[in-house]
C-alpha cells in the first residue's frame, strides 16, 4: 500500500466511556478508484496516512522558501488550475490561486459557479466537471453538497482539490491545521485539543479530527452548544480506531489541559431554516483576554476563519494567538499539494 493509500472506514460502537476505548479490528477495505499513486485528487482526510502527511509537509517546508526567479517558482509554469467555487470564499481561494501563482502557473477562476452559471439551467456538476477539465489542468472545487467532491473526482480525468462540500469535509483545511500544530508546538503525537463552536456544520473541524485520529495518544475535548454538537459519526469513527474524546460543556474547564484550542464561529449561514437554533448556540464560547490566562504557556489557539465575536481582538497580540499564521502556513500547504497532484503530470 503506498503512501497515499490509507483509508479507513468509520466502524465500532460509540463508546460509553469515550476516554476508555480501545481499537477494534480494522475491516477490509478497497480504496474507491478515484485515489492514485502519486497523489491525484485531494478528497477527503481519510486518503491519506502517515506517511503521505510527512510527505506533503516536507513540500510545504520547501515551499516556504520559494523565491521569484528560482527553480521552484517555475515548476509549474504552463499548467492551469480552475478555481470552481459555488459558494463564496475568500482564504482558500485566494491561497490556492497565489500558490498556484507562486509556482508559475496560471488560474481561470470563479465564485459564483452556482448562481450565474450553467449550473443554474440545470447543468449536472459531473457534465459541469467534463467540460471544465478541458480548459485546466486541475479543479479546485467547492460546493454546497457534501460528497460533491467524491462524484466529481469519479467523473474527472484531471485532479479534484476539494476546498470544502457543505458540511461533509474540508481535507486541505486539515492539512493545514496539522502542519500548523506540528510548526507551533513541535509534536502530533501526545497532545490534547479542544474543538469548540459549531461542531455539527464544522467541516474544518470533521476533516481535522480524521486526520489526527492517525497519531498516538491524541485526546479530543468537543465544546460545543447542544445544537451543534459533533455529529456521531465522527465519534464512531474516533471510537473505533481509538482515539479518546470528551464532551464538555465548560470551556474553562479544559482550557488548562489542551495544547491546542481550536475555535470555529457558529455559522450562521447553515441555520437559515432554523434561526432559534443560530439563536442559542451564538455567543456561548468566547476566548477572551481572561481566558488566555488559564491555557498552558505553550499552547496555542487556532482558528480556521474567518471568526466573528468568539475570539476578542485582545487575544491577538498574545504569542499563543496562531490563527493568523494559521492562514498564512494555507499557501506553503497548497503550493504543495499542487505540485505534488501535477508535476509529474506536465513533463
Amino acid at each position: 500500500m503506498g503512501p497515499f493509500l490509507d483509508i479507513r472506514p468509520a466502524q465500532g460502537p460509540l463508546a460509553p466511556a469515550p476516554c476508555r476505548v480501545k481499537p477494534g479490528p480494522r475491516e477490509n477495505f478497497n480504496a474507491p478508484s478515484w485515489i492514485d499513486e502519486p497523489l491525484k485528487h485531494v478528497v477527503e482526510s481519510q486518503q491519506f496516512n502517515k506517511e503521505s502527511l510527512s510527505e506533503i509537509f516536507r513540500v510545504a517546508r520547501e515551499m516556504e522558501g520559494v523565491r521569484p526567479g528560482t527553480p521552484e517558482s517555475k515548476c509549474l509554469e504552463g499548467a492551469v488550475m480552475s478555481t470552481l467555487f459555488y459558494e463564496p470564499s475568500t482564504r482558500t481561494r485566494l491561497s490556492f490561486e497565489a500558490a498556484m501563482g507562486r509556482l508559475g502557473g496560471t488560474v481561470l477562476s470563479t465564485e459564483s459557479a452556482g448562481e450565474f452559471s450553467s449550473a443554474a439551467k440545470g447543468e449536472t456538476l459531473e457534465d459541469t466537471i467534463r467540460t471544465v477539465e478541458g480548459y485546466a489542468d486541475c479543479i479546485v472545487l467547492r460546493h454546497f453538497l457534501a460528497g460533491s467532491a467524491r462524484k466529481a473526482a469519479r467523473a474527472a480525468s484531471v485532479p479534484i482539490l476539494n476546498a470544502g462540500d457543505g458540511p461533509g469535509q474540508h481535507p486541505t483545511q486539515a492539512l493545514i491545521d496539522v502542519y500548523t500544530i506540528q510548526r507551533e508546538i513541535g509534536r502530533l503525537d501526545d497532545i490534547s485539543i479542544g474543538l469548540v463552536g459549531d461542531l455539527a456544520n464544522g467541516r474544518t473541524v470533521r476533516s481535522l479530527a480524521y486526520v489526527l485520529s492517525m497519531y498516538k495518544n491524541v485526546r479530543m475535548f468537543f465544546v460545543s452548544p447542544d445544537v451543534v454538537r459533533m455529529k456521531d459519526d465522527i465519534k464512531e469513527y474516533l471510537s473505533g480506531v481509538g482515539v479518546c474524546w470528551e464532551e464538555v460543556d465548560d470551556l474553562k474547564a479544559v482550557a488548562s489541559e489542551v495544547d491546542v484550542l481550536y475555535q470555529t464561529r457558529i455559522q450562521k449561514e447553515r441555520f437559515q431554516d432554523r434561526p432559534e437554533d443560530y439563536e442559542a448556540a451564538k455567543g456561548k464560547y468566547i476566548v477572551d483576554a481572561a481566558l488566555m490566562q488559564l491555557l498552558k504557556k505553550d499552547s496555542v489557539v487556532m482558528h480556521p476563519l474567518p471568526r466573528v465575536d468568539e475570539i476578542k481582538p485582545e487575544v491577538d497580540s498574545d504569542p499563543r494567538a496562531g490563527y493568523f499564521r494559521q492562514a498564512k502556513n494555507g499557501l506553503f500547504v497548497r503550493m504543495a499539494l499542487l505540485k505534488l497532484c501535477l508535476q509529474d503530470r506536465l513533463r
